[in-house]
Parts: structure tokens; sequence; C-alpha cells
């Protein structure tokens, strides 16, 4: 299913966000979106997601507009694992993870399917473990985890996950962007807000990078994620090492001079 936007423009605060931007992504992929504080990143998720009305341009998922869709519609195709999110329901975990199957459900309550994804979902996420405790006593990276797996009992189409690592220990940064990777393989379309670029490198099939509420630009990891590209987003120079594997490595040496 495509997920496209074109033209897109968004002001807040006085303060242009995003400014005619166009772009497509692909399904079966993961796509990570790198830039700067304030490039405008998690401006574009929000609009993709139809939480925030752009001044201008669309938004298209498959062939109609976002806009067209209905919100059960759009909740069944679309998942969204915002920023900064929390945990408010007085629940048990696999309470809060069945909540992504509430798009889903018929009158009668929990199918078997709904109860087979939830069971994955916390499988997944390494939240098994920890499926009857009460949510809002967890720690921060455990939450994050619970509300991925929301997310993903939800099977959407596109997964749209905004700094999804923060909070996260390394072993469960790499245990879900693993899982991210392995969703957008199954055929859905997998977009991510990340800030480690080395982790970009090597786990990202796409990459784009903003600016200033622009793309800078699109494509694969390996034709993006180069130190000019870099030193351009960020204003530091990037060296590029490889490990013995053959993996790139992205470190940043210096800050650029602001001339």
């Amino acid at each position: 299913m495509k997920l496209a936007f074109e033209n897109l423009s968004l002001t807040l605060r006085g303060r242009d966000v995003l400014k005619d931007v166009t772009g497509a992504f692909p399904t079966g992929k993961m796509t990570v979106i790198l830039g700067a504080n304030g490039a405008g990143k998690s401006s574009l998720l929000s609009c993709l997601a139809g939480l925030r009305q752009p001044q201008s341009g669309t938004v298209v998922l498959g062939d109609r507009n976002l806009g067209d869709w209905t919100d059960n519609e759009r909740a069944r195709k679309l998942g969204l694992l915002p920023q900064k999110a929390d945990i408010h329901w007085n629940v048990d975990v696999r309470t809060v993870v069945g909540l992504g199957r509430l798009p889903h459900r018929g009158r009668w309550g929990l199918s078997d399917r709904d109860r087979s994804a939830i069971e994955e979902a916390l499988q997944t996420t390494d939240c098994i473990d920890i499926a009857d405790r009460h949510a809002q006593r967890l720690s921060g990276g455990e939450q994050s985890r619970v509300l991925l797996a929301r997310v993903f009992a939800g099977e959407p189409d596109w997964l749209l996950a905004d700094e999804p690592l923060a909070s996260l220990d390394p072993a469960h940064q790499f245990d879900i962007v693993e899982q991210l990777r392995s969703y957008a393989a199954k055929g859905a379309g997998v977009i991510t807000v990340l800030h480690d670029i080395t982790l970009a490198a090597r786990f990202a099939d796409e990459v784009l990078i903003m600016k200033d509420g622009t793309i800078l630009a699109q494509g694969s990891a390996s034709d993006v994620l180069t130190p000019e590209n870099l030193a351009a987003a960020y204003g530091v120079e990037i060296e590029s090492l490889h490990t013995d594997t053959g993996e790139s490595v992205l470190i940043p040496v210096s800050r650029l001079s602001a001339n």
C-alpha cells in the first residue's frame, strides 16, 4: 500500500517546520529519518499519521488522500509510536498491548486472531515476562517496549515510530531495531526517526535526511549516508570506518565551523 506526500508545508508557532516537501516510501523496507534537532522529522511523521493538518499539500495512503479515510480505517492501516509516549491507563501490560487491536475488534470482543496478535507482540518486544505487571509501575524503557508491542499488535500496513529507541538499553535497542526491520521484511512499510547514524547505516534499507524543514537527501542507505550529506545535516565532520565484517561505522569527529 502506497504512502506518499506531496508539497507538504506546515507552520507551528510561527515557524515553518515543513517547507513544500515531497516524497514517497517503499513497502517491505525500513526507512530511517535522520536530521538535527528541529529539522522537521517528527512534524513529517505526525502529518503522515494524520495527527497534524498541513497548511498545504497532501498525504496519500493507497489510492486515496489520507483525509478521505475514516479514523477506524486509518487506524487499521497506520500504527504510530509517538515520541515520549506515556502509559496513562491503570491496567496490566497485556491489556495495554490489547488496545492495539481496537480497530479490528468485532462487537463480541476479542477474537482468536486478536489474542494471537497480542501474544506475538508481547513475545516480539520481550514483554512476555512482564505481561501481568501493572503497566504504570514499569521503568521508562519497559514502558517503551510495551507501547511498541501495542503498535505491533495492531498489525498495521505502515508502522511509524518516532525515536523508538529512547530510554532503551543497548541490548534492547538492537532487539527493537531488528524487529522493526523484520516487520518490514514481511511486507509492511516501516518509517522510524532515529538519532543513531551508525544504527541507521547498519539496519536501514532507505534513509531520508532532513534539514530545516526540507529534504536534504533520500534513497538507499549506502547512497545517502555519505560524510558530505551528514556534515550538511548535522554540522559535524563524519569519519566512515569499516569493521572486519564490512559493516560501516559512522563517527562524528569534530564540529564544523559555522562559516
